[in-house]
């Protein structure tokens, strides 16, 4: 989906997906390339005969270049007149002993939307800037902005991120952390082609959540393609130890979001989590006796299933 958005010909125009505020105009990108995974320069080191050549260098786009991580873009800013400003954040003290040292302000690296606030992206050198796939949308400049419903569009960029993911690197284990490096989410993909049939007749409990507002203007009865999934949240230290080995176990593979993104992705799990029947919340029926050979221990801390829309 975000290849096809960022073919290199013609223009394109960078939206904040949740208000439409421009932000970068009629850029013609000549390059669209993936970032390699994050153990590149390890395998550099291996099949090197010579000195790493990468060796200290970050790999930033050009003037007309994209690069696309596993949930981001990185963009370069040098040509455009917008330019983010980020602000100093506050002073740090640090008492060691009986002396008191001031640290130097650090720069608050956060782009923030103009015009909603919302956070888009973080700012990674002088010219190169971050933004979250699920806070952009890229289009053709000759096309108008089209508002996508917020629910719609996070739950599709995260359901083609781990589809994407799980088939490059045969994994299926993903932890959802925020920009702040705190874990919010545990995702266990276990099916990628479901079909879904909902009826929204029984919404009304949630239409104090206006993320969620969108889906109770749909028909009676709807049906969309959607990934199933395993989740279990962990915020307020919720599953401490559970969340702590995955975050050791090198076969899981982390994805970072704003904070923000991370909090309205578990509302959209658990509002997804609610509107199946409830013999198929969860995943209890399992039992490790029947197991044999096997530590599917692992399991059991996930009770909780739910569908996201592709």
């Amino acid at each position: 989906m975000f290849n096809q958005s960022l073919q290199a010909q013609g223009c394109c125009t960078f939206y904040c997906q949740s208000c439409g505020e421009v932000i970068i105009k009629d850029r013609k990108l000549l390059r669209v390339l993936p970032l390699p995974s994050e153990n590149w320069g390890a395998l550099v080191e291996e099949w090197c005969c010579h000195p790493d050549p990468f060796a200290n260098k970050p790999l930033h786009p050009q003037e007309n270049d994209c690069f696309i991580g596993d949930s981001f873009f990185l963009v370069n800013l040098r040509s455009d007149l917008w330019q983010p400003r980020p602000e100093l954040a506050p002073v740090e003290t640090q008492c060691p002993s009986e002396n008191h040292f001031k640290l130097k302000p650090k720069a608050n690296t956060k782009v923030i939307c103009k015009r909603c606030k919302v956070m888009l992206g973080e700012t990674v050198s002088s010219e190169t800037t971050k933004f979250y796939m699920t806070e952009i949308i890229i289009q053709p400049s000759e096309r108008k902005f089209s508002i996508i419903s917020r629910s719609q569009f996070v739950q599709s960029v995260i359901a083609q991120c781990l589809v994407e993911l799980s088939t490059a690197r045969s994994t299926f284990r993903f932890t959802i952390q925020g920009h702040d490096g705190k874990v919010y989410i545990l995702l266990w993909l276990l099916n990628s082609d479901s079909l879904v049939i909902e009826s929204l007749g029984s919404s009304k409990s949630i239409k104090k959540f206006p993320l969620l507002e969108d889906n109770l203007k749909a028909d009676s009865c709807s049906a969309w393609n959607a990934v199933k999934v395993l989740y279990q949240p962990c915020i307020k230290n919720r599953n401490a130890k559970l969340c702590s080995a995955w975050e050791s176990d090198i076969s899981i593979h982390s994805l970072t979001l704003p904070s923000a993104t991370c909090l309205e992705l578990l509302l959209i799990l658990s509002r997804n989590n609610a509107t199946l029947p409830p013999s198929l919340r969860s995943m209890n029926s399992f039992q490790v006796d029947r197991m044999a050979r096997a530590d599917w221990s692992w399991i059991f801390p996930f009770p909780q299933v739910a569908f996201l829309k592709m």
